[in-house]
C-alpha cells in the first residue's frame, strides 16, 4: 500500500499496481531522450555497434519534425524486427559477464522503445545474406504495423518523426529550431571524431551540412579534425601517440597559446566512448597547470584505449561518465604522457610561436618571389654598458649553445639563411629565435630571425628558463625538511586516516611527514621547508580531499612550485634592466633549450613572430 495527496492536500491509500507499458516506456524516455540530439546519438551508436561503415543522417527543423538515420552495418533479422522495438531486448549482452566487458556503444535495450513512445518511427532493415528487407511503423501511442516487406537495401533505416507529439509537457521545454539542431550537430561531430573509419554525412532542411569521408591515414585523419574543430586546432594541435601499462593515448592537445574562454573543445574517447570524467579532466589540467593562463581551458581531441573489463561504462544512465578500476594508474599515465609533450613546447622549436594564434597572425615564409636581398643586421648605436649577466644567463659560445654567436655587428654584415654565404664565406645557421637586436624600452628583446622579426617579453621568458632550473634541482635532491616545534595534531575521519597512512610514503618524499596517532587522528611532524609559512592543518585537509576525489594528490606539489614560481619570478631579469647583445643572445638560446618557454610561469606567452609576409602587409609592399 502507498499514499497519494488529493486535490485537498489530505493523503488517501493507494494500491500498488503494475505501470501499463507505454507509460514505462515514456518513464524511461525521460532518461534517454531530452531533446533531438538525445535521438541521434542512441540512434548513431546503434550504427556503429552494427558494424556500419556510411552512416547519413538527414534532419528537418532541428530534428523535430524528422530526424532520419541510415546505415549499412549488419541489419536487423526479420524475426528480431519486433524485438529491437521492446523493452530491454538486445543483441549487445548475453549475461552478466558480458556487462562487465562491454565493448559496445548501446547495450541498454529500450533505445528504441523509449524514442518510439514519444514519437512515431518507422524502421526498415534488411540484415547481411536476407534477400528481403523488412519494416515495422508504430504510431506513438504503443501500436505497431508490421513487420512488413519493404524495399531497402543491406543495412537499417530509422525515420523519427513529430518528436514528442503525444507528451507536450516535454515538448514545451524544445529551444528554437537553430538551438536544438545546434545540440544534435554537436553529437555527431563527437561521433565523427570519435570513428575517423566511419564515412558519416549530415544535412538539415536538405541542405548538407558536412560529408566526412572515412579514412585512418594520418592526413585523412587530421583532416576531419580540421572540419570538425577547425583548422585553427590543427595549426596548433601536438600529435600524441603513447602506450604503456596496458593504455594507450592517441590523438591532438592543442598548444598552450590556443587556450579557450569555455571547455567547448575538449573530446575524450574511451574505447571509442564519448565520456565527461572528473579524474580525467583532473589528470588533463595538472599537465597544464603551469602553462595555461588564468582560468583558460585547454582543447583536446584524445582517445584512451584500454581493457573493456578495466572500465565501468554503467555508471551513468546516459553513459556520459565511467568508473575506471585502476584511477591513480589512468590518472598517472594521462599526466604524464601530456605533461611531457606539453614540455617539448620550447620557444622556436617548430614554425609557429606560442602567441601568434592569439595575435591573429599566420605564420610561414615570405611570399615566393622575393627578390629583395637578405636583411641587414648593423649597430643600432644604443651604446649600452657591459653589465654583469643577469641570474642563470650566461653568453652563448661559453655556455655550451647550440649556436655560435652571430657575425660582428658591423654594416654589412648579413644573418643569411641556412647554408647562405657572405662574400664567399658561409654563415652559422640562423637559430630558431633569431639573433638579438636590440632592447626595446627595457621591457622587449627585438630579434632578427631567417624568416621575419621575433619579440620576446625578457622578464617572463627568464622567469620560465629559472623556474624550470629551480624545477630541476629540487627534483635531483632531497627535500629540506623542517620539524615543528610542537606537533600539530588534527581529528579526521577513519577513512581519511586510512588514506594518510597509505600515502605515508609520496608525503615523507615531499618532505611532509604525517603519522597516524589513533583510528581518527593524525600527526603532522614536519614540513618542506619551502612550504614553512603555510597552514599545515589546511594544507592537509585539502591533500586529504584530494586523495578521497581522485585516488592521489598533486597538491602539496603544487603548493612546492608555487613557493618556486614565486621565487624564480623574483630571480628573473627584471624590467628596464639594460642588457648586452651578448646577454640577449644567451637569453633567446636559453628559451630554445628549456622546456615549456612558449610560457611564463603564469601561462603568459613569453615570445612571438612577425613574419615577412605579415610586416609586407603591414607596408603595403607587393600590392
Amino acid at each position: 500500500m502507498s499514499s497519494a495527496p488529493d486535490s485537498a492536500g489530505q493523503f488517501h491509500a493507494r494500491r500498488i499496481r503494475a505501470l501499463p507499458p507505454q507509460l514505462v516506456n515514456q518513464i524511461a524516455a525521460g532518461e534517454v531522450v531530452e531533446r533531438p540530439a538525445s535521438v541521434a546519438k542512441e540512434l548513431l551508436e546503434n550504427s556503429l555497434d552494427a558494424g556500419a561503415k556510411r552512416i547519413t543522417i538527414e534532419v528537418e527543423q532541428g530534428g523535430v519534425k524528422l530526424l532520419r538515420v541510415r546505415d549499412d552495418g549488419g541489419g536487423i533479422p526479420a524475426d528480431d524486427l519486433s524485438l529491437a522495438v521492446s523493452s530491454h531486448a538486445t543483441s549487445k549482452l548475453q549475461d552478466v559477464a558480458d556487462l562487465e566487458r562491454v565493448v559496445t556503444l548501446g547495450f541498454r535495450g529500450e533505445a528504441l522503445a523509449s524514442i518510439a513512445s514519444v514519437a512515431r518511427l518507422k524502421l526498415k532493415s534488411r540484415a547481411s545474406g536476407e534477400e528481403q528487407a523488412w519494416g515495422l511503423e508504430g504510431d506513438g501511442q504503443g501500436g505497431w504495423d508490421g513487420p512488413q516487406p519493404v524495399a531497402h537495401p543491406a543495412g537499417t533505416t530509422v525515420e523519427v518523426r513529430d518528436l514528442f507529439f503525444n507528451t507536450p509537457g516535454r515538448r514545451k521545454f524544445l529551444r528554437t529550431e537553430r538551438t536544438e539542431f545546434g545540440h544534435l550537430e554537436t553529437v555527431v561531430r563527437r561521433i565523427g571524431l570519435s570513428r575517423d573509419d566511419v564515412e558519416i554525412r549530415l544535412s538539415h532542411n536538405g541542405r548538407p551540412v558536412f560529408n566526412l569521408p572515412a579514412g585512418q591515414d594520418q592526413s585523412v585523419r587530421e583532416r576531419r579534425v580540421a572540419a570538425l574543430c577547425g583548422q585553427a586546432f590543427m595549426d596548433e594541435a601536438l600529435h600524441i601517440e603513447h602506450s604503456g601499462a596496458g593504455l594507450r593515448l592517441n590523438g591532438w592537445v592543442a598548444r598552450p597559446s590556443f587556450s579557450r574562454s569555455q571547455p567547448d573543445l575538449q573530446h575524450f574517447f574511451v574505447n571509442g566512448r564519448m565520456v565527461r570524467d572528473r579524474l580525467v579532466a583532473h589528470a588533463i589540467r595538472q599537465a597544464y597547470r603551469d602553462v595555461l593562463y588564468g582560468q583558460r581551458h585547454p582543447a583536446y581531441v584524445l582517445h584512451l584505449t584500454l581493457d573493456p573489463a578495466l572500465v565501468d561504462v554503467n555508471a551513468h544512465p546516459q553513459k556520459h561518465e565511467v568508473r575506471f578500476r585502476e584511477q591513480r594508474l589512468v590518472h598517472d599515465f594521462l599526466f604524464r604522457t601530456l605533461h611531457e609533450a606539453l614540455a617539448e613546447t620550447r620557444a622556436g622549436a617548430d614554425a609557429r610561436p606560442a602567441a601568434e594564434t592569439s595575435m591573429g597572425l599566420a605564420s610561414g615564409p615570405g611570399p615566393a618571389g622575393r627578390q629583395e636581398s637578405a636583411p641587414q643586421q648593423t649597430g643600432m648605436g644604443l651604446g649600452l654598458p657591459s653589465t654583469a649577466h643577469p641570474a642563470g644567463i650566461t653568453p652563448a659560445g661559453r655556455g655550451g649553445g647550440a649556436y655560435p654567436e652571430p657575425p660582428p655587428f658591423e654594416r654589412g654584415h648579413r644573418i643569411a639563411e641556412p647554408a647562405a654565404t657572405v662574400d664567399g664565406e658561409a654563415v652559422a645557421e640562423v637559430p630558431p629565435l633569431g639573433f638579438a637586436l636590440a632592447q626595446l624600452h627595457g621591457i622587449y628583446i627585438l630579434s632578427q630571425a631567417a624568416d621575419g622579426l621575433v619579440v620576446v617579453d625578457m622578464h617572463a621568458a627568464h622567469e620560465r628558463i629559472v623556474y624550470e632550473r629551480m624545477k630541476r634541482d629540487f627534483d635531483a635532491g632531497a627535500v629540506a625538511s623542517q620539524p615543528l616545534l610542537v606537533p600539530v595534531e588534527l581529528p579526521v575521519s577513519q577513512r581519511e586516516a586510512d588514506l594518510a597512512e597509505a600515502a605515508a610514503d609520496d608525503f615523507s618524499a615531499l618532505g611532509f611527514e604525517v603519522s597516524r596517532s589513533g583510528p581518527e587522528q593524525l600527526m603532522i611532524r614536519q614540513i618542506p621547508v619551502h612550504l614553512r609559512n603555510a597552514d599545515p592543518i589546511q594544507l592537509l585537509r585539502d591533500l586529504l580531499s584530494d586523495l578521497s576525489v581522485h585516488g592521489r594528490s598533486n597538491r602539496l606539489r603544487d603548493s612546492v612550485d608555487e613557493v618556486l614560481s614565486t621565487m624564480a619570478c623574483h630571480g628573473s631579469v627584471r624590467a628596464n634592466r639594460r642588457l648586452t647583445v651578448e646577454e640577449m643572445n644567451a637569453l633567446l638560446r636559453d628559451m630554445e633549450r628549456t622546456q615549456r618557454s612558449g610560457q611564463c610561469n603564469h601561462g603568459r606567452p613569453t615570445w612571438f613572430r612577425l613574419g615577412m609576409d605579415e610586416l609586407d602587409k603591414l607596408f603595403l609592399r607587393g600590392q
